[in-house]
């Protein structure tokens, strides 16, 4: 591999066509810049022709020039992207619940659409797998539903979630009863968030594994389809049941006093979070006030 401050002495030397020139704009003596030159001539053969008034790059020499203004190039770049400062060029890699990653993804990809540099990568993983990922370097941002102990993560409060007991759309529920008619269909969280919120909304029920049992999806995409069909209730976060595509098909029960679950975005703490990563996470942010803000 040759030197590279053999290589940016020829450069310079190129560009300015003078050895006094080059030296000054180096900070070395003229004579260093003689000395690297001569080394790479060494090694690549006649580089310049000389002239009272400047000097000619030979075929060689000119080739030698392209590949020091791409290790320039490359040299920016690189610093560019230690110090995280260019927000429209390079990858952002975001990890998340199921539920809310159905509506972030959308606004995931508009983004992407508007700053084409960007490569946007995302993924659907329960609070277990997100921590372990950002830890491990493989995502820049993730989402959590349970606040992370963690003294190697930046830790801060991103959305909020209300839990939601969805009925097909031509159901009422009055009391129990009307919940066990229904049937239940389950989901990984299903039973835990079914416990919390119809413990609010039915105080002293026997419990959900009571109520019939009339189905199971891991797919948080695919979990009210059985609901739109008629086949039974569920309980969901409430961004489950927005990015669902036939709401006429099914329709939300007041419950009262919300259960709300916080979303908690994390970083590793022990260096900065680039640039274009905070510039996603503020836009995701803005789109979600947005929404809160014309759903009154």
């Amino acid at each position: 591999m040759l030197n590279p401050q053999w290589v940016q002495s020829f450069t310079m030397l190129a560009e300015v066509g003078s050895f006094t020139r080059a030296a000054g704009r180096l900070g070395l003596t003229q004579a260093a810049v003689s000395q690297h030159v001569r080394h790479l001539e060494d090694r690549l053969g006649p580089l310049l022709i000389r002239h009272p008034r400047g000097v000619e790059l030979t075929p060689a020499g000119a080739a030698l020039l392209d590949y020091g203004r791409e290790l320039e190039r490359a040299d920016r770049r690189l610093k560019t992207r230690i110090a995280g400062c260019d927000t429209d060029h390079g990858e952002v890699g975001l990890i998340t619940p199921g539920s809310v990653g159905l509506l972030l993804y959308p606004l995931l990809l508009d983004f992407q659409a508007a700053h084409r540099g960007l490569i946007i990568r995302h993924r659907f993983a329960p609070d277990g797998e997100v921590l372990e990922a950002v830890l491990g370097n493989r995502f820049e941002l993730g989402l959590t539903t349970a606040r992370p102990d963690d003294h190697r993560l930046a830790t801060g409060p991103f959305t909020e979630e209300p839990l939601e007991l969805v009925v097909p759309a031509g159901e009422e529920v009055h009391d129990w009863s009307d919940l066990e008619r229904i049937g239940y269909i389950d989901h990984p969280d299903g039973q835990a968030m079914a416990a919390r919120l119809l413990g609010r909304r039915f105080p002293r029920n026997p419990g959900v594994r009571s109520l019939p049992y009339h189905g199971f999806s891991n797919q948080i995409g695919l979990i009210l389809e059985p609901v739109a069909r008629g086949l039974g209730f569920t309980v969901i976060p409430r961004y489950a049941r927005q990015a669902f595509a036939r709401a006429e098909a099914i329709r939300v029960v007041e419950c009262g006093a919300p259960v709300v679950d916080t979303l908690w975005l994390i970083h590793r703490a022990e260096w900065p979070l680039p640039a274009r990563a905070r510039q996603v996470a503020e836009h995701l942010r803005g789109r979600l006030a947005d929404r809160r803000e014309a759903a009154g």
